[in-house]
């Protein structure tokens, strides 16, 4: 009788699981499955190769022309690459892309002849949409990269970006503890970037908003975050951001910033001694991020379901706590591992079960190719591999910039076709920081194609 019971619920109930299985319309809209298994998003079943390209460095000569978009992403696909990522919301916190959220950029400082210029753009075509439109002409994946706790950029050409021009937004700026105690960013006169306070809820729901934008390019392939993250380990020290840790922790703290940080303590550095909130701080910072990150993801899902969602960060994850990411896997034991400065619940906020493909910085330099530690791009590679656990597609390898300034010897040009071996093999993918770099050495095109030859080659 139980038998026959069974069988006929098994009758029943299968149609019925199947065709939930080919629905997705069942699915509530505010749940995304996580990624199980790594998706090389090539044609051929190879590694993906991904390179970088950075709006201000490149504004020269893309800013207003099309044909020499298509040119250079030719020389791209050329050479081997399957992805690019195109830099929409570069470090001043405006924008390349259609939004009504964000300004759109006006204006980039780029270096031509070896003189810091301001490169105008006149031109009224969209920027990301050419770059979709040349990339899949040729066949390469298209994705954005967008500057997330980027409000303002500071340089001899003056300061630009919302935070700059918009006094009212001034409280959403990270506040920095100094020597002379706490001071909003935009009041330290400094070059560079300057951040928002990734606790503050008006710059989150800012960032969704121009997220959820940048995600209704239908044809756009995939989103990459960069700097979602604090400045570093002197931010932010906000009255925002303090009641939100005292109400993290369940308790006040009389004694703010000292119970948590100090201004001499740096990253790497750490004194034998620690505030006594110390750990709690870091761990409340990377949950501010992890959960960031969860939201991020969900409002891009909301708007294109089919999107890739993925994050850059630095391979140095042994330093990382400095900017308030735990990148790792959440299964993985951060506190077994970095006793000094993780707290048994850091792991908790291991963001990468969330997303689509993490990209590496393997940032070594050319004598530091191969080896199995932070500092080598063949380390940086397999020690995230380890870190993330199979979560997520990971993908590294260096930025270019180290690899030859002044002129490129042949051991220069061997080790950049060396990256590609330490990079793709020691990883799920092999990713390249940034195309102008190869384009002011064009010699240095050949020796990245000869490495991505060399892996094709291999696996055929």
């Amino acid at each position: 009788m139980n038998k026959i019971y069974l069988i006929l619920c098994l009758f029943f109930l299968l149609p019925a699981m199947w065709s939930c299985k080919k629905e997705n319309h069942d699915t509530p809209p505010w749940e995304w499955p996580d990624p199980e298994v790594p998706d090389p998003g090539t044609d051929d079943g190879s590694k993906p190769r991904f390179m970088w390209i950075d709006a201000m460095a490149n504004f020269a000569d893309f800013a207003n022309s099309r044909d020499n978009i298509r040119r250079d992403l030719t020389l791209a696909k050329n050479a081997g690459f399957t992805h690019v990522i195109v830099d929409v919301r570069p470090p001043t916190g405006d924008v390349l892309f259609n939004t009504a959220t964000g300004d759109r950029v006006q204006w980039l400082g780029a270096w031509i002849g070896g003189v810091y210029t301001k490169i105008t753009r006149t031109a009224e075509w969209d920027y990301l949409q050419a770059f979709i439109d040349a990339g899949h002409d040729l066949g390469l994946k298209v994705y954005a990269g967008f500057n997330t706790m980027s409000g303002a950029h500071n340089t001899a050409l003056g300061t630009n970006g919302i935070l700059s021009r918009d006094p009212a937004k001034k409280a959403w700026a990270t506040q920095l503890l100094t020597a002379t105690g706490i001071q909003n960013t935009l009041d330290i006169s400094t070059t560079g970037t300057h951040f928002f306070n990734p606790a503050n809820d008006h710059v989150q729901s800012y960032i969704l908003s121009l997220l959820d934008d940048l995600a209704a390019y239908d044809d756009l392939d995939g989103i990459i975050l960069d700097r979602a993250r604090f400045d570093e380990l002197d931010s932010d020290f906000s009255p925002e951001t303090r009641a939100k840790f005292e109400a993290y922790i369940g308790q006040s703290l009389p004694a703010f910033p000292d119970g948590v940080m100090q201004h001499d303590i740096k990253t790497a550095y750490l004194p034998a001694t620690l505030p006594p909130y110390f750990k709690q701080w870091l761990e409340f910072r990377v949950k501010v991020i992890h959960d960031f990150i969860e939201a991020a993801r969900a409002r891009i899902k909301a708007r294109n379901p089919d999107i890739k969602f993925g994050v850059y960060v630095g391979g140095w994850y042994s330093q990382y706590y400095g900017v308030g990411v735990n990148w790792a896997s959440p299964k993985y034991n951060t506190a077994a591992n970095y006793p000094q400065w993780a707290s048994a619940n850091y792991r908790n906020y291991g963001f990468a079960d969330h997303a689509d493909v993490i990209l590496i910085g393997a940032y070594a330099g050319p004598t530091s190719i191969y080896g199995t530690s932070e500092w080598t791009v063949q380390g940086f590679c397999s020690r995230s591999m380890a870190l993330i656990m199979g979560e997520t597609l990971v993908v590294g390898g260096p930025d270019v910039g180290n690899y030859g300034w002044d002129g490129d010897t042949p051991a220069i040009l061997q080790s950049l076709t060396q990256s590609v071996n330490a990079a793709i093999n020691a990883c799920d993918g092999y990713f390249l920081f940034d195309m102008i770099h190869l384009k002011m050495k064009p010699q240095k095109w050949p020796a990245v194609k000869a490495g991505i030859d060399n892996y094709l080659n291999n696996i055929q």
